[in-house]
């Protein structure tokens, strides 16, 4: 029995992982969109995991929202703060640390 209780629990963390990659590309060409729209850089094409958490939709179902942070440039000389948060597969929020418009 512990065998079957075993291979479930595999199989579940198995689908995590793939539904986990799939939000970071989402994440990765979310923030690589916002760079883009806003003329900035952004710093080494990728997004680092910081956060797991369950939440709740606009309809009230339970998903998983992850919270990602990457790095960006106003200057080219500097390294700046974002986060962008997944609900589900789909964007919720992103942010961008304050910097001067040039």
């Amino acid at each position: 029995m512990w065998e079957i209780t075993a291979l479930v629990a595999i199989a579940a963390a198995a689908l995590l992982w793939v539904d986990s990659m799939r939000a970071r590309e989402r994440a990765i060409r979310a923030g690589r969109s916002a760079c883009a729209r806003y003329q900035l850089q952004f710093l080494d094409e990728t997004v680092a995991f910081a956060r797991l958490r369950l939440r709740r939709d606009e309809e009230g179902q339970l998903k998983i929202a992850r919270t990602y942070t990457f790095e960006f440039s106003d200057t080219g000389n500097n390294r700046r703060h974002g986060a962008i948060v997944m609900l589900g597969g789909d964007l919720l929020d992103l942010q961008l640390e304050p910097y001067r418009m040039q």
